[in-house]
């Protein structure tokens, strides 16, 4: 299939909106991450013993900041994007992921895998996530070796401290289940 080059653009311009998505994690950058989801945006994602599901905006930005906070150490790395325009202001797209996040208090550590699939949108000449969902392929959980240190914790400094953090237990169910 020969493409367009506003075809290409918009390509490009959805995998910068999930390189953002990754980084405004693991930096705790809320502005950017408000700015990458559609109002009406639906989660669900799948874990080893968990699933989180939730509709909207600012469920995602309190269960993003609630996640990603001062005692947390993230890191995301999302590649192989597989972009299919379904019409001129709509796309899907799959997304390999390779995650660690470490709760630093706790010395827990999660290491593993995912297949994100999203949809997109143009909303007001901008592309948009209206549906993020991903299953992990593979997904280790224990404890950090007693001689591991951490050395560097962007998120200490960015992130929300204990007494800013809310209660996010509504948006996680907790089961084995859904591995």
């Amino acid at each position: 299939m020969a493409y367009t080059l506003q075809q290409l653009s918009d390509i490009e311009d959805i995998k910068l909106l999930k390189h953002r998505y990754f980084r405004g994690m693991d930096t705790a950058n809320w502005d950017l991450l408000n700015s990458l989801f559609a109002d009406d945006v639906t989660v669900d994602f799948r874990g080893g013993g968990y699933r989180v599901t939730f509709t909207g905006r600012e469920n995602y930005m309190t269960f993003l900041k609630n996640s990603f906070h001062s005692d947390a150490v993230a890191m995301h790395y999302g590649s192989m994007p597989e972009i299919t325009l379904t019409g001129d202001d709509e796309a899907e797209g799959y997304w390999y992921l390779y995650d660690i996040f470490i709760q630093a208090d706790t010395r827990s550590q999660t290491t593993g895998t995912a297949l994100y699939k999203d949809r997109y949108r143009r909303i007001g000449g901008e592309w948009k996530i209206v549906t993020t969902e991903y299953d992990r392929l593979i997904e280790f959980v224990g404890p950090m070796d007693a001689s591991t240190q951490v050395t560097v914790q962007y998120l200490a400094t960015r992130g929300l401290k204990p007494e800013e953090r809310q209660d996010i237990r509504h948006l996680i169910s907790f089961d084995a289940s859904h591995g």
